[in-house]
């Protein structure tokens, strides 16, 4: 079964062609971080039309990497959601315009679905059931998975997401977007303990999480200081290094909660933050002192990207061949899409 994947939810343009037999045969992807690095953030009007520029380019790549048609493939599948409505009305329309034209079948997927299984595509991927930590700039969840299309809600922050807090303390630091990357390399250069900021709900009964007082505790470290004088740049990186050692302490005790509460030995780790190696640090030593497994997509793929999407149609449509029967007219995108709404519906 030959499956093209297609991601387009915020500021990755991603196309891949994964193989039930062979694997991931070829992808393509394209970063608009250039283009959004001067507003600070992602402009959702710009990621939507650089999208449009990008989609079939992406394709005609991948499929020419393969030495493949469109023809050849068995189905198309898309990102609907979550995420920017614009951005995933693009790679959603491609889709489907491509499935009508071939009479191909469209397979719909789930953004966070596609994160979450995309550490099967590594060379060590973990077997059902584990735990998954997914944190990426908008969503900081845990989640209990014991088969494709079968989620369960663990925990989630109540407020700002880890990367929503990574990206507003590389502001307040004076760090270009996108902040991830940023603070964790300047935490690199930072004195241990000369600060030192709490660990929001570390002690809480539940799982879930909260990052808008440490972010908070950012800002108001860098006006005490800056109120005495300029900061230095020993200043922010030892600010940076605070915050990051209490992100990832909440994130590597709270993951490990998880696991004990639910009688588990594997975590995976997806998202964007989980490309965050102050977290994996931190994860690899408790998985060692504690003894249980943790497994992550390789770095090129904690980003967006179509890999993981087709990967995930090609999941589905292995579980529901029906969904390769379907012929949609119509469709939708959802930007605001719970992932635990996904189990036992595929």
């Amino acid at each position: 079964m030959l499956i093209l994947g297609i991601e387009s939810s915020c500021d990755e343009t991603g196309v891949a062609l994964y193989d039930s037999t062979r694997g991931l045969i070829a992808q393509a992807l394209h970063s608009q971080i250039d283009m959004h690095v001067a507003y600070g953030g992602v402009v959702p009007e710009l990621a939507s039309r650089d999208h449009i520029q990008r989609v079939l380019p992406l394709t005609r790549a991948v499929l020419k990497q393969a030495s493949l048609t469109l023809n050849d493939v068995d189905g198309i599948a898309c990102t609907v959601g979550p995420g920017l409505a614009g951005a995933l009305l693009v790679g959603t329309a491609c889709a489907h315009a491509m499935a009508f034209a071939l009479n191909k079948p469209i397979i719909p997927v789930h953004h966070l679905a596609g994160h979450l299984l995309s550490p099967l595509l590594s060379a060590n991927p973990p077997t059902f059931p584990f735990v998954a930590l997914l944190v990426s700039g908008g969503h900081t969840q845990l989640m209990r998975v014991d088969g494709v299309g079968q989620y369960q809600l663990l925990g989630e922050t109540l407020d700002d997401a880890a990367g929503e807090a990574f990206d507003k303390t590389a502001k307040v630091l004076g760090l270009n977007y996108p902040g991830g990357p940023a603070v964790s390399a300047l935490a690199q250069r930072g004195v241990a303990e000369r600060f030192v900021f709490g660990r929001p709900m570390l002690h809480s009964p539940d799982l879930d999480f909260s990052f808008s007082g440490l972010k908070t505790a950012v800002l108001t470290q860098a006006k005490k200081l800056g109120a005495i004088a300029p900061l230095t740049e020993q200043d922010r990186a030892d600010i940076a290094h605070a915050f990051v050692d209490a992100a990832v302490d909440v994130l590597g005790k709270k993951s490990y909660k998880a696991l004990q509460q639910q009688g588990l030995k594997r975590l995976v780790v997806a998202g964007g933050v989980g490309a965050n190696l102050q977290l994996r640090a931190r994860l690899d030593a408790m998985a060692h002192k504690h003894g249980f497994k943790v497994f992550y997509p390789e770095l090129d793929l904690c980003t967006d990207n179509g890999a993981m999407i087709a990967l995930a149609g090609c999941l589905m449509a292995q579980q529901n061949p029906s969904l390769l029967d379907a012929r949609r007219d119509g469709f939708t995108v959802r930007p605001r899409w719970p992932l635990h709404e996904l189990s036992g519906a595929v």
